[in-house]
Formats: structure tokens, sequence, C-alpha cells
């Protein structure tokens, strides 16, 4: 285990300084480079993100006590997904394009752009098994939260503008919360302000999860795992990108690297 550790955080390490983290599905942009993480100790926990395409996810856990190490889909290679388990402390979802309907048994809608092979195959294999076979802390953030929801066995609006009515794509709107949730103690607060940037959205939440924010139109934007005693969040707007602007949402980040030092302490 320390020696995966090690491998992991030195992977970390050399990756930030020479490629910004930038690993993923965007390529029509310069790589932004982020200085290096501090070596691992047991108070800075080990964060996987999948498929990075943007350098802000790599702030908030690196700003909030984390270590991000990028996990890239490149092949669609699985080989190592089980060691990713075994050696992270938590995991982020980032967003992205869509998934395929097929997952939730339904046939795409015209405006519907699926990720790339690559993406999907590692994607879907990774998040299954941290579902099934881990209960380390999980944040979905965008197409994560849709990930989270789909492999619980749950369905998805296609297409928010034509399926239910209204625009979430290049908005900011009111979420409202459920104060007795995870999430709702999280931020401490019934409601706020979010940033919106997505043109699908839960529709039938999945086993063993509940929805714990909603938008005025009745749009789900986040759902969380009714098991009590453990950290599994979807959330549909990105904290991520206004953590600077917007404190607040440091709070969602900074519950999650906790969450993740406590598991990490158990190990």
């Amino acid at each position: 285990m320390p020696s995966r550790r090690l491998f992991l955080t030195t992977a970390a390490v050399i990756g930030s300084g020479l490629l910004g983290f930038i690993i993923g599905d965007r390529h029509d942009e310069p790589p932004m480079v982020t200085p290096p993480p501090k070596v691992a100790t047991p108070e800075r926990p080990l964060i996987g993100i999948a498929s990075l395409d943007q350098d802000t996810y790599i702030r908030a856990v690196r700003d909030q006590g984390g270590i991000p190490v990028v996990l890239p889909n490149t092949d669609g290679s699985v080989e190592m997904i089980d060691d990713y388990l075994e050696a992270l402390d938590g995991l982020i979802m980032p967003g992205g394009l869509d998934i395929p309907p097929s997952e939730y048994g339904e046939k795409p809608h015209s405006t519907v752009s699926v990720l790339s092979d690559d993406r999907y195959k590692f994607e879907k294999a990774l998040i299954t098994k941290w579902i099934q076979k881990s209960d380390k802390p999980l944040l979905g953030i965008c197409l994560g939260s849709q990930w989270i929801n789909v492999l619980h066995g749950g369905t998805l609006i296609q297409d928010i503008p034509s399926e239910a009515g209204g625009n979430h794509r290049n908005v900011n709107h009111p979420i409202s919360l459920e104060p007795d949730s995870r999430l709702g103690k999280i931020f401490g607060s019934r409601g706020f302000e979010v940033n919106s940037n997505h043109h699908q959205a839960v529709k039938k939440p999945g086993d063993g999860l509940r929805i714990v924010a909603t938008s005025p139109d009745g749009i789900i934007e986040a759902t969380e795992s009714t098991d009590p005693n453990r950290f599994l969040i979807g959330v549909q707007w990105h904290p991520e990108r206004f953590i600077e602007t917007d404190p607040n949402q440091a709070k969602l980040f900074n519950a999650f690297i906790e969450a993740a030092k406590k598991r990490a302490a158990v190990n």
C-alpha cells in the first residue's frame, strides 16, 4: 500500500509540473501549468480525478488540502482501476459530454453528444467498481453526478429544453437544499445561487440515492447516498469554477477532503 501511494504521489508531482494535469478530451487550449503539490502525508489525502480536462478541479482539491492525482483514460484501459481503489482516498468524477442513453435503456435524443469511447469505457468501469467495492468518498460534478445516478439504476432527462422546458446552459439560478441532507448540512443553508452549464439532468433517481437539491423549475440539482455513513454526492453545477469568487462553494470540497482524511485514517 505505501509503495502504491508513493507511486501515485510522485506521478502527481511530475504530472503537475510538466503537463499541468491536463489529460482528457479537450485539446483546443494550451496546457495550464499548476504548481506541484506537497509530498503526501496522512493529513493530505490522495484524490483521484478521472479524465481531467480543466485544471480548476486540481486547484479546488489542492487548495482544500488534498493531493490531486489525474487518472487518464488513455486507450480506455481499465487495468489499473483496482490499484486506484486501493491507493486513493477519494474520487472526483468531473464534467464532460453525455453518457450513451443505452446505459439507461433509451434511444438517444438528437441533441446528445456522447463521450469518446476511451473515456466512456474507463469511467464506467472506474465508477462502477468505486460504488460497488469501495466506501471511500465520491464526488460527482455535472457529468459525474449523472454517472452516479445511471450506475445506481437511474435515468436522465436527455435534453432539458425539449423535454422539461427551460434553459440550464450558461446561466445562473437559485437552488433549494434539503436541510436534513448531508449536502444541506455541509453548506449550512437552505439554498443559494449556482452556475449552470448542462442540458441533461437526473430524471429518475437511482436505487440508494435521494434528491437533495432542486432548481425553481423542478430540475434535480443534487443527489446523495441514502446511507448516512457514506460520502457519495452528485451535484449538477460546477463549484470548482467559482471558489475564488464565491467562497461558499469551497465548503463542498472542504467536506469532501475531510471525509477522505477520515477514511484514510482507518486504512
